[in-house]
Protein backbone atom coordinates (compact mmCIF):
# COMPACT_ATOMS: atom_id res chain seq x y z
CA UNK A 1 0.00 0.00 0.00
CA UNK A 2 0.84 3.34 -1.02
CA UNK A 3 0.49 6.07 1.88
CA UNK A 4 0.12 9.87 0.97
CA UNK A 5 -0.85 13.19 2.27
CA UNK A 6 -2.94 15.67 0.55
CA UNK A 7 -3.47 19.64 1.99
CA UNK A 8 -6.40 21.24 0.41
CA UNK A 9 -6.96 25.27 0.17
CA UNK A 10 -10.46 25.36 -0.16
CA UNK A 11 -12.35 28.33 -1.89
CA UNK A 12 -14.12 30.96 1.50
CA UNK A 13 -16.53 29.01 2.93
CA UNK A 14 -16.22 25.52 0.76
CA UNK A 15 -13.93 23.71 3.79
CA UNK A 16 -16.29 21.49 5.24
CA UNK A 17 -18.51 20.89 2.33
CA UNK A 18 -15.19 19.76 0.95
CA UNK A 19 -14.15 17.72 3.96
CA UNK A 20 -17.88 16.22 3.21
CA UNK A 21 -17.54 15.25 0.26
CA UNK A 22 -14.10 13.91 0.57
CA UNK A 23 -15.62 11.71 3.54
CA UNK A 24 -18.77 10.79 1.04
CA UNK A 25 -16.40 9.84 -1.67
CA UNK A 26 -14.65 7.25 1.04
CA UNK A 27 -11.09 7.90 -0.25
CA UNK A 28 -9.36 8.92 2.52
CA UNK A 29 -8.89 7.17 6.14
CA UNK A 30 -8.31 10.55 8.15
CA UNK A 31 -9.45 13.96 7.40
CA UNK A 32 -8.50 16.82 9.28
CA UNK A 33 -9.00 20.94 9.56
CA UNK A 34 -6.05 22.42 10.01
CA UNK A 35 -4.26 25.76 10.61
CA UNK A 36 -1.60 27.28 8.31
CA UNK A 37 -1.69 28.21 4.52
CA UNK A 38 -4.32 25.14 4.03
CA UNK A 39 -7.79 24.32 5.72
CA UNK A 40 -7.30 20.58 5.40
CA UNK A 41 -5.63 17.67 5.37
CA UNK A 42 -6.08 13.90 4.50
CA UNK A 43 -4.32 10.39 4.65
CA UNK A 44 -4.62 8.07 2.01
CA UNK A 45 -3.90 4.40 1.46
CA UNK A 46 -4.02 2.87 -2.19
CA UNK A 47 -2.45 0.17 -3.96
CA UNK A 48 0.69 0.12 -4.91
CA UNK A 49 -0.07 -0.37 -8.51
CA UNK A 50 -2.56 2.70 -8.42
CA UNK A 51 -0.91 5.72 -10.14
CA UNK A 52 -0.82 8.96 -7.49
CA UNK A 53 -1.19 11.55 -9.91
CA UNK A 54 -4.04 9.75 -11.74
CA UNK A 55 -5.41 9.15 -8.52
CA UNK A 56 -5.63 12.96 -7.34
CA UNK A 57 -7.00 13.89 -10.96
CA UNK A 58 -9.67 11.57 -10.68
CA UNK A 59 -10.60 11.65 -7.19
CA UNK A 60 -9.69 14.15 -5.87
CA UNK A 61 -9.24 17.19 -7.81
CA UNK A 62 -13.16 16.34 -9.28
CA UNK A 63 -14.37 18.02 -6.00
CA UNK A 64 -16.01 20.92 -5.63
CA UNK A 65 -14.66 23.74 -3.50
CA UNK A 66 -10.70 22.92 -3.88
CA UNK A 67 -8.55 25.55 -4.70
CA UNK A 68 -5.48 24.71 -4.73
CA UNK A 69 -3.84 20.89 -3.20
CA UNK A 70 -0.41 20.12 -2.05
CA UNK A 71 0.88 16.60 -1.95
CA UNK A 72 2.76 14.67 0.52
CA UNK A 73 4.72 11.67 0.07
CA UNK A 74 5.59 9.24 2.57
CA UNK A 75 8.47 7.47 2.70
CA UNK A 76 8.61 4.98 6.01
CA UNK A 77 6.51 5.32 8.64
CA UNK A 78 8.51 5.04 12.10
Amino acid sequence: MQCFFVEFQCKLGQAYAVAEEIANREIASEIYSVSGQFDLMAKFYIEDDVDIGRFIADKVHTIPGIERTHTILTFKAF
